[in-house]
């Protein structure tokens, strides 16, 4: 059974259908139409942004036989054989596994070969930075003047680690984190060809832990999608992920400012048995205590959001709560994260935090 994991099958085949990266794309697609082709390119950029996508496309596109400005015809010999990875002219080279110089003098010495397919021969060097420092050093008179027929292109997460010598000689791109909702948008076009049930509010959590990155996102979707068995719900997300319902945290606050230690208590013995990580709960609690702020500062804030039950809940907690009593307990609450590591263990450090808080709220104390 030949399964592929969503991240290849939905892998983009042209600039078009890559996710949340314009600039970048709009200057190789330029460079195309203006047939200015730069010879050395670096794609920075924290994991599953694109970058390695992005690379394989500009070689593919380089190399196509009947390419319309910067859209590969995917017909020809060369773009089929690029696609089955048996294209000659096209060497991925990692360089965690080929940091010793002699393992880049043997592979540049193939430079002075014209390409034995294609009209580039594309020398494309994933994890960069972990070059030694000879390394880079052969590497770097080989990128000021190549052969009009060799093209380099670059890939890393640690641009600090390149020297500045190397960087100069390339066309430098730093990809961005994806947006949240960026990456919501794919998930659901990408669900609803696969014929999987879902609920919207499930993408969005999914599309908010992976934290920019469109492959974690993909691979949580993918687990989320064997989990749930072709349902993926907001519930079981919530579960799976181990993260908190923010409305459950949002009662944790109204008890709080409404001196309910009783209720306060109660909702806390509802997290505690689940498998959630109890630190959670103040990571959440600052969230939504910067939102009040933001709302409590720029009150036509709330205006420029959408009209949602989460902005409906944030308003009405601001109307509970002063600026300058906000700040004193988003310091209690950071000191007590602070903390934790030195309480008997977590959940005596958040009870004696949160009462805290609520002896604060009670007596109208400010820090």
């Amino acid at each position: 059974m030949n399964y592929k994991i969503l991240a290849r099958k939905w892998r983009p085949k042209n600039f078009s259908e890559v996710v949340g990266q314009n600039y970048i794309i709009q200057t190789i697609k330029n460079s195309f139409i203006l047939n200015k082709i730069h010879q050395a390119w670096i794609f920075c950029g924290t994991r599953g942004v694109g970058k390695t996508t992005i690379a394989r496309l500009l070689s593919q596109v380089l190399n196509c036989h009947h390419r319309k400005e910067e859209r590969a015809c995917h017909i020809c010999i060369n773009c089929q054989n690029i696609k089955n990875q048996c294209f000659p002219d096209i060497l991925e080279i990692d360089a965690a596994s080929k940091t010793k110089v002699e393992d880049i003098k043997e592979i540049l010495e193939t430079t002075q070969y014209m390409p034995i397919q294609g009209k580039y021969k594309i020398y494309l060097i994933d994890e960069v930075h972990m070059l030694s420092k000879y390394s880079f050093n052969a590497l770097l008179k080989i990128l000021e003047e190549p052969p009009k027929y060799v093209k380099f292109i670059l890939i890393t997460t640690e641009i600090n680690k390149l020297p500045d010598t190397i960087i100069s000689r390339c066309i430098f791109f730093n990809l961005q984190l994806i947006h949240y909702t960026d990456i919501q948008k794919h998930l659901i076009n990408i669900l609803t060809l696969e014929k999987i049930n879902f609920e919207i509010p499930a993408l969005k959590i999914i599309s908010e832990y992976a934290n920019g990155s469109i492959r974690d996102a993909l691979n949580l979707t993918e687990q989320m999608i064997l989990l749930s068995k072709n349902n993926i719900t907001k519930k079981l997300t919530i579960q799976m992920l181990g993260i908190l319902d923010k409305y459950h945290i949002i009662k944790i606050i109204f008890s709080l400012l409404e001196k309910n230690a009783v209720q306060l208590i109660h909702l806390l013995n509802y997290i505690y048995d689940t498998n959630i990580e109890l630190e959670q709960i103040f990571i959440t609690i600052l969230k939504i205590l910067h939102d009040i702020a933001i709302l409590k500062k720029i009150p036509q804030y709330n205006k420029m959001q959408e009209c949602s039950k989460y902005q409906n809940k944030i308003l009405q907690l601001s109307k509970l709560i002063t600026y300058t009593e906000l700040q004193s307990y988003y310091k209690l609450i950071l000191y007590g994260r602070k903390q934790l590591p030195l309480f008997p263990n977590i959940k005596i450090g958040i009870e004696i935090t949160l009462l805290n808080v609520l002896h604060a709220v009670t007596n109208k104390l400010i820090f």
